[in-house]
């Protein structure tokens, strides 16, 4: 049956629209994936001027001998004949070697002002004798270096220069996860190469430096990236590249950079002091894992547990005790014991801050007026002593009482009994082992051996309690299950 006009204009309009809905669709798509794949070329071009390669020189005074040789008499390693028979004497040869020569290292920066000031990290400059900034344009300037930080690992340099090209600073707290990042640096040697990924995480803490909460991403960096600059998709720089987690020296997925607002910050107080100085709480701390949690009190784990108060510190003023939980800092919750340093190394020197604490079950504010970080803020201390004879107690443990030399040695004053041996049981289940100094027992402290079995007779079958353990030159707590009969 032939269609009338009026179908056939039906159709056409519907097809029109199914074609138009189409190209919609198409068209969001093509928005969507230019969304997803950042273009990065005008980014590298205007802010590739801004970085530099940094070369430093260092003196060396070498033993003489052969590189991987321990230093030994003439003739008394049987693998000096065979380099000797190769390579000749130790100097001879351009691969080795020898006095005064001059080892060399490389690096990145970014230039931060136009008269001159270039940010890098300290480890790159750690020891140079002369440091070489090179331009994008190939021009070489010797550099002066303003100072250093190591706890942050930036180092503030400067160089005879005007009218040079400057980053745009930006700043890492409105940085996402999963937002596109993009690094320019020297990887090996080749200068102003340019990588991008994403940022993978914020706030990471890591072993080396507990007062820097590092940008993670999965940028790849490679050593001679270290000190470049990290930008955002607006060309402004987020963070400073540190650092690789790798088991081999190369790139594996982890990047680990310094937010650029802590790393301007140095930089400021570099410039006009010379030196950095942070807050200081005084405590030892350790995050609160889930088999300790019920053992103070919490439902879950969460907040930094004070492990040690330390002498004369601002949190001992304040009366802080070891086995209190830290679970917020003026105001800014602390989910874990990582988020604690950073926010009392950002604190003003001399600020009174806030805290929220569980002290013994009860839910305390304690006021504490920060002080400046010492140089040199853990106390050394030895430990144990030779193991006497005794019986184990029902946690496995064969204690005793601490000579005045081990309270010397260990810088305890009062308090605690040594760990003499350790028997299957409990205390060796929970990682207790001889040598360790038990200060605490189930939230209450232990005066001498006495009071510690006492407490130890108290514990009821079946309960896990928390156990507080002076070890070399810290304090850890550990939970400790006490099992049925």
């Amino acid at each position: 049956m032939p269609l009338s006009a009026d179908s056939v204009s039906i159709r056409s309009a519907i097809l029109c629209l199914v074609g138009g809905c189409l190209l919609a669709l198409a068209a969001d798509h093509a928005r969507a994936t230019t969304r997803a794949l950042p273009e990065f070329t005008d980014l590298v071009a205007e802010n590739g001027p801004t970085v530099v390669n940094i070369s430093t020189k260092q003196v060396q005074t070498l033993q003489p001998g052969y590189p991987g040789l321990a230093p030994e008499s003439p003739g008394e390693s049987p693998l000096e004949d065979f380099f000797r028979h190769f390579f000749g004497e130790p100097g001879d040869d351009p691969g080795f070697p020898g006095d005064g020569e001059q080892a060399r290292s490389l690096g990145s920066g970014f230039i931060i002002s136009a008269d001159g000031y270039v940010l890098t990290n300290a480890h790159v400059v750690e020891g140079a004798d002369e440091i070489l900034v090179r331009t994008s344009d190939r021009g070489e300037l010797v550099a002066s270096l303003v100072g250093t930080d190591r706890r942050s690992d930036i180092a503030l340099l400067k160089v005879d220069a005007h009218a040079l090209p400057v980053v745009r600073i930006g700043s890492a707290k409105d940085l996402k996860v999963g937002e596109w990042v993009l690094a320019i640096g020297s990887p090996f040697g080749f200068e102003h190469s340019a990588t991008a990924g994403i940022v993978s995480a914020k706030g990471r803490s890591l072993p080396s430096e507990n007062y820097v909460p590092f940008i993670q991403t999965d940028v790849a960096i490679n050593p001679g990236n270290s000190g470049g600059p990290l930008f955002n998709l607006d060309g402004e720089v987020v963070g400073v590249n540190s650092q690789i987690y790798s088991r081999t020296g190369g790139f594996m997925g982890l990047s680990f950079a310094i937010p650029i607002d802590m790393a301007m910050d140095v930089a400021d107080q570099l410039k006009t002091k010379g030196r950095v100085s942070r807050g200081w709480l005084g405590v030892l701390i350790q995050d609160v894992t889930r088999e300790l949690a019920p053992t103070f009190g919490l439902s879950q784990p969460r907040g930094a547990l004070v492990a040690q108060v330390l002498p004369g510190s601002p949190a001992q003023a304040a009366g802080l005790e070891a086995g209190d939980v830290i679970l917020s800092y003026q105001g800014k919750e602390v989910p874990t014991s990582s988020v604690l340093p950073p926010l009392v190394g950002a604190t003003a020197v001399g600020e009174d801050v806030r805290l929220e604490v569980l002290h013994q079950g009860r839910m305390l504010t304690v006021e504490v007026r920060i002080d400046e970080l010492p140089d040199d803020d853990q106390m050394a201390a030895g430990n144990s002593a030779e193991p006497l004879p005794g019986k184990a107690n029902r946690l496995g443990v064969v204690a005793g009482e601490l000579t005045d030399e081990q309270r010397e040695r260990l810088g305890l004053d009062n308090g605690g009994v040594l760990v003499e041996s350790i028997e299957l049981g409990p205390a060796e289940s929970a990682g207790i082992t001889a040598g360790d100094v038990i200060l605490m027992l189930d939230n209450k402290p232990v005066d001498d051996l006495a009071g510690f079995n006492r407490i130890v007779e108290a514990i009821e079958p079946g309960r896990t309690v928390s156990v507080l353990i002076h070890r070399g030159d810290g304090r850890m707590f550990y939970a400790l299950r006490i099992p049925k009969p």
